[in-house]
């Protein structure tokens, strides 16, 4: 059994691309001025334009990441910079009218979930098919440093054979954050527990079935806001969800965990960005051999914004033809769609 002193170094970031292309950013909003452009900020990718239906906000968000046009139109972004990667950073309802408009075969980065049911990613998918787009979905929790690295210690073998995975978290999530969510028949699983079933596609591969049920919460002016899950993978592998987004007792008891443990080995992530989010605390990996003792990992990074810069490096060098895999590729983000849909079954 290796000890965990003298472990390989373990990967933490996916290769950059050797020269990045200029990207237009289509959405001016939270997320895209929380994780995409400090993301591509750290990273040093450029930023040629950006478009919002709200031209003030997009001004405000070109002033302070110094980003030099502002477009008047869905049709002046789509054609302005040849050979640039689109960045959609936009609700998913307007992502099939803005991937329509987009120029034929163009390198495409879209924001999560893919859509927010099946039948609208099936609508997605077509006109990315038909439209020949290299497009990938932004599920950036599998190249997040932690993940990435939890990834690299089972394909080392250092965990063993898969035996158990558990996403725990009970906390509270400040959802007032995200009123665009209140009129959304589903909401936790398919706009947060989303990443944690595309990181276990990853892990883990596809599940036979799934059992979930998600639960509303008294006053709350959302569907539903708490899951729990269970996912097949057969007589060894056990896979749980438990999530629960309204813990506000204090921080005490509050956690936020992603189990991973296999025969010779156990990984434990704190996925820190969720506890007091989105100021967040720092995320940590831990890894132990089978009786111990447990060694911190140093991490390179956090979820945000460095999980950001992998989905677009990602795409980038397969766009230039360095990377053979589009990893979150709208191919492969429809099956992450289909675990959701699944899960909303009854």
């Amino acid at each position: 059994m290796t000890p965990i002193a003298s472990l390989p170094r373990l990967r933490q970031r996916h290769p950059p691309p050797s020269a990045p292309r200029p990207i237009i950013l289509i959405g001016a909003g939270g997320i895209a001025n929380d994780a995409h452009l400090p993301a591509y900020a750290k990273a040093g990718f450029p930023v040629a334009g950006v478009l919002d239906v709200d031209a003030a906000k997009a001004g405000a968000t070109a002033q302070r990441w110094r980003i030099e046009r502002v477009f008047r139109s869905l049709e002046e972004a789509a054609t302005a910079v040849p050979g640039c990667v689109f960045d959609v950073a936009a609700p998913p309802v307007a992502h099939e009218a803005i991937l329509a408009a987009l120029p034929q075969g163009a390198a495409v980065l879209i924001q999560k979930p893919l859509g927010l049911d099946l039948e609208q990613a099936t609508a997605i998918r077509a006109v990315c098919r038909a439209r020949h787009l290299r497009a990938a979905v932004n599920f950036q929790l599998r190249f997040s440093p932690m993940m990435l690295a939890v990834a690299d210690a089972l394909e080392q073998g250092i965990l063993g054979r898969l035996l158990d995975i558990e996403v725990h978290l009970n906390l509270r999530t400040p959802w007032e954050l995200f009123p665009h969510l209140k009129p959304n028949p589903r909401v936790e699983i398919v706009s947060h527990s989303v990443h944690y079933l595309d990181t276990l596609r990853a892990l883990a591969g596809e599940p036979r079935q799934v059992l979930a049920r998600s639960y509303h919460f008294p006053g709350s002016e959302l569907a539903d806001t708490r899951t729990s899950a269970i996912l097949d993978y057969g007589e060894e592998l056990r896979v749980t969800l438990s999530i629960n987004h309204h813990h506000d007792f204090g921080r005490r008891f509050q956690d936020a965990t992603f189990r991973v443990e296999g025969d010779r080995g156990a990984a434990l992530v704190k996925l820190g960005l969720l506890l007091d989010y989105p100021r967040g605390e720092p995320d940590e990996l831990w890894i132990a051999p089978r009786g111990g003792p447990w060694s911190e990992v140093p991490l390179e990074g956090g979820w945000f914004p460095d999980a950001f810069i992998g989905t677009m490096s990602n795409l980038q060098r397969f766009a230039a033809g360095e990377d053979d895999v589009l990893k979150t590729s709208v191919e492969d983000a429809w099956h992450t769609m289909a675990l959701v849909e699944s899960c909303y079954r009854r």
